[in-house]
């Protein structure tokens, strides 16, 4: 499948997307493409399991991608309110974010994989539709950002593009310590 139809897959219905908003929807799409591709031929308990040190499992990793894919695109349109303020998170907090990172009980990679789907099809929709990409919002309050600091919506979608990318890396590492399996190569 080519970039180009990945692409027109995850936006089936809205308006095409053209020039800058076409290039960051197609990277993103590749990225999507090679993040997804890693659970192929798997059952849900592969999906769900740990091959390297870390916590991470490739249903783990697509249930994150997907709830920090939703959160930005809440950013784009609401601003910071759409978003925790992670100074002030308790513990509890962070036990239910680690969450994302793992597959829990009644969790199927059928399910995790159609609600990225859905997650994907709608950031496609706002991208295409978004009145100016130089919209802008301060960033929510976190340790790892710069206090006051604004992003644009073509910046969180630059991030976006470079958080999927990130993790479809880590996806690969994963299926080839599970069982040999490459994305590439």
């Amino acid at each position: 499948m080519t970039v180009n139809e990945l692409t027109n897959q995850d936006q089936a219905g809205a308006p095409a997307a053209t020039g800058e908003r076409a290039d960051l929807l197609a990277v993103l799409a590749k990225h999507r493409h090679f993040l997804r591709f890693t659970t192929r031929d798997l059952t849900d308990e592969q999906a769900g399991q740990r091959t390297t040190a870390s916590e991470l499992c490739l249903g783990g990793l697509i249930k994150h991608v997907t709830a920090a894919e939703r959160n930005w695109a809440n950013f784009i349109v609401e601003g910071a309110s759409a978003m925790p303020d992670y100074t002030a998170m308790t513990e509890a907090d962070w036990a239910r974010r680690a969450d994302q990172f793992r597959m829990l009980p009644g969790e199927t990679l059928a399910g995790v994989l159609a609600e990225y789907a859905e997650v994907a099809r709608r950031t496609d929709e706002l991208v295409t539709t978004l009145p100016d990409l130089d919209a802008s919002h301060p960033l929510p309050k976190a340790p790892w950002f710069e206090p006051d600091a604004r992003w644009s919506a073509r910046r969180v979608l630059m991030h976006v593009i470079a958080e999927t990318a990130q993790h479809a890396g880590h996806a690969d590492i994963i299926r080839e310590s599970l069982d040999g399996a490459k994305s590439m190569g």
